[in-house]
Order: structure tokens, then C-alpha cells, then sequence
């Protein structure tokens, strides 16, 4: 049977399942323009309001004009667009074991993650503020312990909450923060099970991922979901039956983009 009879939007279900649970860097995003992108090229624009200004009231006197908040617009570009066209021949597919189609957009899925990823922490690493960046290679679990510490400085300077702080280490990192009696693993159920998405544990009060993709392969990244916004979508995913050969056979597109909307959310560790 022809995998052209399947109903699309199951394939494109099972594709979206396989992003998730390999995804790394979408941690340090919030995702809360997603719902508004159709297709590449779209342009969502975020607006943030400026602070009023506070005035001493004082009793029977009238209070200053209204004032116009300050509006400060930024735009979310869906600029990146990633497609994939494979196909199984009928033969491979009467001779393997198991489900060759499943298998084949499972990996699919993981090179669509994996392109996300570095292109998710390259923008992290390149907005970082000058005043935010620490050049320093820790060879002690003690020194590796405190450069989580002066990552966790930048964020209470900057007013980044405590609750969603995210760390990503390479993983020379993880072998010595691994070492240290102050590091909290994951231990319950629920806990392990999030080891799909990277997390290794806490420390310093940072949620810490380890991935083997932060620009240069070696730099740390400290971050927050409220700084950072990312907005993806399968666009279109059709199987059908190439005309000059037998067999079964898949393509698709995904379009993608992101915004960092708060740079001092950002830091970075430069080992």
C-alpha cells in the first residue's frame, strides 16, 4: 500500500513529536508568537511599553497630564526555511525489519532539531552584551562551580527571574560540574524523564543542559525564556510516488525564526 493514502496530518503529528523530543535550545526561548506564522517571510511585530512615569500625589491638587507611554517595536522575522525530499524504494522496504518510512522521518525530524538548534544558540551567543561576556577556561570543579555563580550575578543584575534561569554546557564542562557535592542531579521519575531534552540537573540556580552544538563547540550560555522568542512551523509535508521509480517516498518544508528581545537576559562563558 502507498504511504500517499495515509492522512497528512498524521505524518506531520509524528514529525512535530520527534522535534520536541530533541530539541535543546528551545528551552531558552518562550515560543508566544508561534500561533501567527504561516509561512517564510512573515514578520510578527512584538511591541514593549515603556515604564510611566511615578509623581508625589498630594491632596486636592491636580495631578500632571496623562503621558504618552514610549512604544519600543521589534519584529520577528520568519527567515529560515528547511526542507527534505527522500524516498524508499519498494524493494528495501519488503526486505527490511520494522518500519522504514517511521525510522526515515524520525531522522528527518532529528536534522530539522539539530539545524534549529545551532542556528538558536549562534543568535544567543551573538547578542550577548560586551558586560555579560566572561573569558575563562575552568580546569577545577570548584572554578567551574564559580563561574555558574558569576553567570548567576549577571542574571540578579539584569532582573532576570529566578524561576526558568537555563544554562548550556558543553560537555568538558558537565565532567567537572559533575564533580562538585553542590551540583543537585536528577533523580525523580519525572525528572528523568526530561533527560530526553538534555537536562542533566541544578546548580547555582540554573536548570543545566549539556549539548555538543553552542558556537565553537566549547562556549557556555546562560539564558532566559522571557529574553528570547522563537516561532517554527511544518508548512507542508506530502507523501507520494516518484514517477520513475517504485517506490514510497516523503518531503517537506519547516520555516523558522527567532528574536532576542532582551540581550541582558543573555550571557556567555567563552572557554
Amino acid at each position: 500500500m502507498s504511504i500517499s493514502s495515509f492522512i497528512p496530518t498524521l505524518w506531520e503529528a509524528r514529525l512535530l513529536y520527534h522535534l520536541d523530543n530533541v530539541l535543546v535550545a528551545r528551552n531558552f526561548f518562550n515560543q508566544d508568537y508561534e500561533g501567527l506564522i504561516k509561512d517564510q517571510g512573515d514578520t510578527v511585530r512584538i511591541n514593549q511599553i515603556g515604564a510611566p512615569t511615578l509623581f508625589d500625589y498630594v491632596r486636592n491638587q491636580d495631578m500632571p497630564l496623562p503621558e504618552d507611554l514610549e512604544t519600543l517595536p521589534q519584529e520577528l522575522v520568519i527567515d529560515q526555511a528547511k526542507g527534505f525530499n527522500f524516498q524508499i524504494d519498494d524493494i528495501d522496504k519488503v526486505q527490511a525489519q520494522g518500519e522504514l518510512m517511521d525510522a526515515a522521518m524520525e531522522r528527518a525530524a532529528y536534522e530539522l532539531s539539530s539545524e534549529e538548534d545551532a542556528y538558536l544558540f549562534k543568535m544567543l551567543y551573538e547578542s550577548a552584551p560586551a558586560a555579560n561576556r566572561i573569558s575563562q577556561t575552568p580546569s577545577t570543579p570548584e572554578e567551574m562551580y564559580d563561574l555558574l555563580v558569576a553567570l548567576r550575578t549577571i542574571m540578579v543584575r539584569n532582573n532576570v527571574p529566578a524561576r526558568g534561569r537555563a544554562v548550556a554546557l558543553p560537555p568538558e564542562a558537565v565532567g567537572l560540574i559533575l564533580r562538585d557535592g553542590r551540583f543537585v542531579e536528577t533523580g525523580s521519575e519525572r525528572a528523568e524523564r526530561r533527560l530526553v531534552h538534555g537536562l542533566i540537573g541544578r546548580a547555582a540556580g540554573f536548570d543545566l543542559y549539556e549539548v555538543n552544538n553552542t558556537p565553537g563547540g566549547n562556549t557556555i550560555i546562560a539564558g532566559h525564556p522571557m529574553g528570547a522568542t522563537f516561532a517554527s512551523q511544518i508548512v507542508q509535508t506530502q507523501a507520494y510516488r516518484p514517477e520513475r521509480r517504485f517506490g514510497d517516498a516523503m518531503k517537506g518544508l519547516s520555516v523558522y525564526g527567532a528574536k532576542i528581545t532582551r540581550p541582558g537576559t543573555v550571557a556567555v562563558v567563552e572557554m
